[in-house]
């Protein structure tokens, strides 16, 4: 199983990378007083038909050819329920996926989040292509990164070039203290 819901992000966004999303939403929000941690990765991909919905979170069914088992959605699914919390994939064919998982914050068996700051980074530098918003809630304070409004700024240079990633990764760490404070999720 992997150590950190920030790992299980990783691979689940990858499926919307692989699902062909020119457009990835990912929002962590925390909530202190409903004792929450919410995930929610929404993708514009190729979306899942009936049949591919009802085994997404099957360890042993992948759309993959180099692989015969998919494990993000199945541990990301198996993780939220282990804290008495829940787990559902919304899909259409042509329109897309949503994932949200809701995890119980203080449950003793809750992974922690991990490094959000490296995983969001990691996917833009990695997917200079592939639009991304990133939003960071906790309780009441937020940030968001939407890479469309940098794109609009830059104009065509890339967001993996040497001083934007650079930028990007000290942009989210920066944010991502001052939300959370010393609040470590």
């Amino acid at each position: 199983m992997m150590t950190e819901l920030s790992l299980n992000i990783l691979d689940v966004a990858g499926n919307s990378v692989r699902a062909k999303a020119s457009l990835i939403e990912i929002s962590v929000i925390i909530d202190r007083q409903k004792d929450t941690l919410t995930i929610q990765i929404s993708d514009n991909g190729c979306g899942m038909d009936d049949e591919q919905l009802k085994r997404a979170s099957d360890p042993f069914f992948t759309t993959r050819t180099v692989r015969n088992v998919g494990l993000g959605l199945p541990f990301m699914k198996q993780a939220a329920e282990g804290t008495g919390g829940s787990f559902e994939i919304d899909s259409e064919p042509g329109k897309g996926t949503i994932v949200t998982a809701v995890f119980g914050l203080s449950h003793i068996d809750r992974m922690p989040l991990g490094d959000m700051t490296e995983t969001i980074y990691v996917l833009i530098t990695a997917n200079p292509d592939i639009d991304f918003i990133y939003t960071y809630k906790l309780d009441e304070a937020c940030f968001s990164l939407d890479t469309r409004e940098l794109r609009n700024i830059l104009g065509d240079v890339p967001l993996n070039t040497g001083e934007v990633a650079s930028f990007l990764k000290d942009y989210l760490q920066e944010n991502q203290s001052y939300v959370s404070g010393s609040y470590i999720v």
